[in-house]
């Protein structure tokens, strides 16, 4: 009996090596990324952008801002290797009709990106923004004003105020809010990055398919902050960026290993729960899956755990059903809260839009410390195209446990359409530690 199960622990092992290797796919050189930032690019400025803007009704676009006070859309309105707004940088898009008029009016060209129209040899940067702006008399001019949305606030207040100075009363008058458009802008997903999407996901859950291993953790030896910052040195090595400190916690028996506790040692036993999120093409993944640390003789985790999985994954169908477009947040939340109760799950749901950032552009669906509507960034409707970490978490009393309360928080990737498609799969087993 010894050697069957030791031949099935080997078994195992190689198991999850073979399945680490597979979920993490080739990953492109820095210049390649940017020749595929680029495409998109172009197919988001020349498809994307003009129905967005003819859906908000905003005629011309300014984006207004200085080095190292770059407004939050600026470097994905350019293309890479921009790092950075140089001296003080205007974008200007017009609609024609026909198609969109890219223009800036900045110190440094944008190549075939923005026609630059400024010399700065001859004609003040202020005076050449409004003969432009006047040229082409618009009739609606969008900027960057919310208070709402951080995204859709980044034309400084003294920048703001010079703008107005150099448009006067008349051209001033015409200036409105393009929160709906920064938001609209930063949330569609273009079909080629929704089809390269998946392929980032899956480089996502390769990373934390390795981290839950026995590759990474002895139990009895490895502590939590040692898997956090393995994670974190993977995702470099890999040439990738990530927007956040990856977290792993401990939920045990006795109650010890709180979440939170950075150096807490693994043992068998114990329910890890991580939260990983990578950049890659600079889209964000955001994930939370958990592992169980296998006792002695054992090779599969107490079916207690599995139900509390199976739970957390019934929420997520909860919620994801909830999903139509054009209904607001707010809507989806708490028709899902109320389907929850229905069917005596305990849970919350703080789910968010996903994106060029992290915590996207677009509908708030809850906070994880407010299970209520939430005015404004809840009030936004959702669009098809967007994508969204599902992110929640449900309570459930653990038999094996004595009925202590065990919390499974899941977060996974996934793209509405019209229904939502999980990017990569979701996680419906506990990853294995032996």
């Amino acid at each position: 009996m010894k050697r069957i199960g030791s031949i099935l622990f080997i078994s195992a092992l190689l198991q999850q090596a073979a399945a680490a290797l597979a979920q993490t796919p080739a990953i492109l050189p820095l210049r390649d990324r940017a020749e595929v930032e680029n495409r998109w690019l172009q197919a988001r400025l020349e498809e994307t952008l003009p129905e967005i803007m003819r859906r908000e009704q905003i005629d011309m676009w300014l984006i207004i801002c200085r080095e190292y006070n770059e407004d939050p859309v600026f470097l994905t309105l350019t293309p890479a290797p921009t790092m950075a707004s140089r001296r003080l940088t205007m974008l200007v898009i017009c609609d024609t009709g026909d198609n969109l008029e890219r223009l800036t009016v900045s110190k440094y060209g944008m190549g075939p990106w923005y026609e630059g129209v400024w010399d700065s040899g001859t004609e003040d940067q202020w005076d050449c923004l409004a003969s432009v702006i006047e040229k082409r008399n618009p009739r609606r001019i969008g900027i960057n004003v919310s208070d709402t949305f951080a995204f859709a606030d980044g034309l400084s207040a003294s920048l703001h105020e010079k703008l107005k100075a150099a448009l006067g009363a008349k051209l001033s008058g015409r200036l409105v809010s393009a929160e709906n458009l920064c938001i609209g802008w930063l949330e569609t997903r273009h079909p080629g990055e929704l089809e390269t999407y998946h392929h980032i996901v899956r480089i996502a859950h390769g990373i934390i398919a390795q981290a839950f291993s026995n590759e990474v953790i002895t139990p009895g030896v490895t502590s939590t902050g040692d898997v956090c910052w393995w994670i974190r040195q993977r995702i470099l090595d890999l040439g990738l960026g990530t927007w956040f400190q990856p977290s792993v916690s401990i939920q045990r028996r006795d109650g010890a290993g709180l979440p939170g506790v950075d150096e807490e040692i693994i043992q068998r036993g114990d329910l890890l729960h991580c939260d990983v999120g990578i950049v890659y093409l600079r889209l964000c993944t955001d994930t939370q899956e958990h592992a169980w640390v296998c006792l002695p003789g054992e090779t599969d985790a107490p079916e207690g755990m599995k139900a509390a999985l199976r739970r957390g994954n019934r929420l997520q169908d909860i919620l994801t059903a909830e999903f139509v477009t054009g209904r607001s947040g707010n809507e989806i939340l708490l028709a899902a809260l109320r389907n929850m109760k229905r069917e005596g799950l305990q849970g919350s749901i703080y789910t968010h839009p996903l994106g060029f950032h992290g915590h996207a552009a677009g509908p708030t669906i809850g906070l994880w410390d407010r299970q209520e509507a939430i005015p404004g960034k809840g009030d936004y409707p959702l669009f098809p195209n967007t994508c969204y970490a599902i992110e929640l978490n449900v309570k459930c009393p653990l038999p094996e446990w004595e009925g202590r309360i065990v919390q499974i928080g899941l977060e996974q990737d996934a793209v509405f359409t019209g229904g939502v498609i999980y990017l990569d799969g979701r996680q419906t087993d506990l990853h294995l530690i032996y």
